[in-house]
């Protein structure tokens, strides 16, 4: 990394004029339920992410969930500092959700965009989380290890689940997990409440556009959180060919630091992933339980952490989630 010079400093443009572009820009990020689990304040020369405690889901008691979503924001706050033609100083503080900042980030040297940088850019309007069917066929030659990649730049590991026992293990435990969240009276109350019906005007939750009125089970597929329990609401076909790849996306440790590093590399190789159109459904569901969790990493992951799995499959259509308006998520 180059040395800001003076000249870069006094021609950075202040942080605050640009605060509800950059703050849009790191709100794009994927969240559970579309919670945007987060806050900013924007000072003279930084921009602090605080987690939004008041977002936080009840079934995710330790807030693992919550900061995994700030990591993803905050990498989207990085790329949009990029955007502007600087590189990113980030501090990292984590404390307590929502009484301490998770995050400062200053503008450092002048570099220019890279190509990488400008395709992960292009795909911030239409990378979303995918909950209907893929198209048949495999990945782009090469993806796989690319984002593999970008999750290790980020202190994380991306590791594909092969066809055979390991991966049929898998996919029989998230689906029995599945289905004692699908009947925990809580878990169904928590889905109802950031569930959107199609006339909905909220800019949060999940919307019945992105989300099947009949969740994908023994088809194949990542079984996949059950957001329509019988009200059909859900627009989004169901079924469709299996996804090509399946991986679990993990972390040497498991505290705060970590589940802020998974957040980024997750943002970080899912706008790859969307500048090739390819998409993932993610299933945190099954690692709230922690013997879930924990077997998962004994056969899986070990010495790894568990933070989301994740099946990548190409769709050549996209429609992307609401957002909050920046304005609203900016301390006054």
């Amino acid at each position: 990394m180059n040395e800001a010079t003076s000249d870069d400093k006094d021609a950075a443009p202040a942080l605050a004029e640009r605060a509800e572009y950059l703050v849009g820009m790191a709100a794009r990020a994927p969240s559970v339920h579309n919670t945007q689990p987060w806050r900013f304040a924007v000072g003279a020369d930084a921009i602090e992410l605080y987690a939004d405690a008041s977002r936080q889901l009840h079934a995710d008691p330790d807030g693992r969930e919550l900061l995994v979503s700030c990591g993803a924001a905050l990498f989207g706050l990085r790329l949009a500092v990029r955007s502007l033609g600087y590189l990113p100083e980030v501090e990292l503080v984590p404390g307590s959700p929502g009484r301490s900042p998770l995050a400062r980030v200053r503008l450092g040297a002048a570099a220019p965009v890279t190509a990488d940088e400008r395709r992960m850019l292009a795909a911030v309007p239409h990378r979303h989380t995918h909950r209907g069917p893929f198209e048949a066929g495999t990945l782009p030659p090469g993806l796989l290890a690319r984002l593999r990649d970008d999750a290790r730049a980020e202190g994380a590991t991306l590791t594909g689940i092969d066809a055979g026992p390991a991966r049929d293990e898998l996919m029989a435990r998230v689906a029995a997990s599945d289905r004692t969240h699908d009947h925990d009276p809580r878990a169904r109350a928590e889905i109802w409440l950031w569930t959107r019906g199609p006339a909905s005007p909220e800019r949060d939750g999940v919307p019945a556009h992105a989300f099947p009125a009949v969740p994908g089970h023994g088809d194949g597929r990542l079984p996949q959180r059950d957001f329509d329990l019988g009200r059909g609401l859900g627009l989004l076909p169901a079924g469709g060919p299996a996804a090509p790849a399946i991986a679990v996306l993990s972390t040497p440790g498991d505290g705060a630091q970590d589940w802020l590093r998974a957040g980024q590399a997750l943002h970080r190789l899912l706008l790859y992933a969307a500048s090739r159109w390819v998409f993932a459904s993610l299933n945190s569901q099954p690692l709230e339980d922690s013997a879930t969790r924990t077997l998962i990493r004994d056969r899986l992951t070990a010495p790894q952490w568990p933070q989301i799995l994740l099946a990548f499959g190409v769709s050549r259509t996209a429609r992307p989630t609401a957002r909050r308006p920046a304005a609203d998520l900016i301390e006054p």
